[in-house]
């Protein structure tokens, strides 16, 4: 089950109306392709058909992540909890270098110099939720294990 803010959740549903609305442009498409003639050695017709079968794809799993997501309400969660949508400071034990991370559920895709993005399904994401401040969690990463001190809900 994946945790989504309401502000994800609105993002996901906003991309999922953007995905409906090309489906008349591409049946049009594969229309105009399919008036070209024959359809064995017709580029534009693969090519409008492929891009139908992806843009369907696309519509199902957002569909699916929308029905089977689970938004949370932030009035349940202490303050001293790190939760879904919690901006934390952390401390790497080993080395003393203080981060900021942020618990999303859905990565934005943008990179911020300030803030890392981390998700509810991700090993740190699973190290940090539910955990409190003042805590150290371990993180089972590729390279090894890393430790960090949960410092402050920012």
């Amino acid at each position: 089950m994946d945790f989504l803010t309401g502000q994800e959740k609105t993002d996901l549903e906003a991309k999922l109306a953007e995905l409906e609305a090309k489906r008349p442009e591409i049946t049009k498409r594969i229309a105009e392709a399919r008036a070209l003639g024959d359809l064995k050695e017709n580029a534009e017709y693969h090519a409008a058909r492929d891009d139908q079968g992806l843009n369907e794809a696309a519509i199902r799993d957002l569909e699916k992540r929308l029905k089977e997501a689970k938004v949370v309400d932030h009035l349940d969660v202490p303050d001293d909890m790190v939760f879904l949508g919690a901006t934390v400071k952390l401390r790497d034990v080993d080395d003393d270098d203080e981060d900021l991370y942020r618990l999303v559920g859905e990565s934005s895709g943008t990179f911020d110099l300030e803030v890392i993005e981390v998700t509810t399904n991700s090993p740190m994401g699973e190290a940090l939720m539910k955990a409190r401040v003042g805590e150290t969690v371990r993180v089972d990463l590729p390279k090894g294990i890393k430790r960090f001190e949960i410092l402050e809900i920012v």
